[in-house]
């Protein structure tokens, strides 16, 4: 380890939909946070971990931040704008086939109430904008706010990841790593687990399905005499009985489909195979209710 090692925590903002957590898992090179085309997906913060030679790079995936509506919009919110005082960089994320709209300068004016933490902008989706878009996007962003960089990049291709990494980590404190060397997440299997099926759900049913699921995973366990095979008992909770006929689908054969997209993501990310036991219940109106929101994992 060189003497002059950096190591600390980024994060990643942005309106939903604009490819951070696609960015995180092309940073830290395999999926630790769950994407999916539709916006306010992902409801944790989870870490991924860049390891390199000179430096330790610290990825908090927020929720994307918005005008809520709801008090479980209201708790990611808050979620959001706590981690911003806790990171030592901030990404802000522009997706450079966009032009900039009203929710991004929303959160430019949320950036600029955070004085002491640099902000990156980040113009993400470079592979699907022209190059006169990206110079567009470029000069549109240099002139919303006062940026410590502007980077342009494709998650996709893979262009420019290297320089962004370079960019975030300059902005890092002197410090040596603070996880271990084979580490590329602190989020417990569990988590993870559920984040998987919540994603296996999202794009299972498509538009139909509105985002009010939440999954719990209510146990994972060695099978008996069995040390090849993972036992993993889930619940899916969404909050009226016709999102239920929906995620179920005809005879059961969207249900059966979630379980098997799912269960083959589960199985790489935890490199053995599994039977996975995958429930469905209404919780009404839980995005509203501070009881239910505390049962499914989403504390104040």
């Amino acid at each position: 380890m060189t003497s002059n090692h950096r190591a600390g925590f980024a994060c990643f903002v942005g309106r939903p939909n604009v490819g951070k957590s696609t960015l995180m898992n092309a940073l830290v090179g395999t999926k630790v946070a769950i994407t999916s085309s539709k916006p306010q997906t992902t409801r944790r913060a989870i870490r991924g971990i860049v390891h390199r030679p000179d430096a330790q790079l610290i990825i908090v995936d927020t929720p994307g931040l918005h005008r809520p509506r709801t008090l479980l919009g209201e708790r990611l919110d808050s979620l959001v704008l706590s981690t911003l005082t806790e990171v030592d960089v901030i990404g802000f994320c522009v997706p450079a086939n966009e032009k900039i709209g009203k929710g991004d300068r929303f959160i430019a004016d949320k950036l600029g109430a955070v004085k002491k933490t640099p902000v990156v902008a980040v113009v993400t989706k470079c592979d699907l904008a022209s190059k006169e878009q990206i110079a567009e996007q470029l000069l549109a962003l240099s002139q919303l706010a006062e940026f410590a960089h502007i980077v342009p990049v494709s998650s996709e291709s893979g262009d420019n990841l290297g320089p962004l990494a370079d960019v975030l980590i300059s902005e890092l404190p002197e410090s040596p790593p603070l996880y271990e060397g084979g580490q590329l997440t602190d989020e417990p299997e569990q988590v993870l687990v559920g984040e998987l099926i919540r994603e296996a759900a999202l794009e299972g049913v498509r538009d139909e399905l509105p985002h009010s699921i939440a999954v719990v995973v209510d146990e994972m366990l060695p099978r008996d005499g069995r040390d090849d095979l993972l036992d993993i008992y889930a619940h899916m909770f969404v909050e009226r009985p016709s999102q239920k006929a929906i995620v179920i689908g005809h005879k059961g054969e969207r249900l059966r489909d979630v379980g098997t997209r799912a269960r083959k993501q589960i199985e790489a990310l935890l490199g053995t195979r599994v039977y996975l036991d995958l429930r469905i219940s209404v919780a009404k109106d839980w995005q509203r209710d501070p009881k239910q929101l505390r049962r499914l994992g989403f504390y104040d």
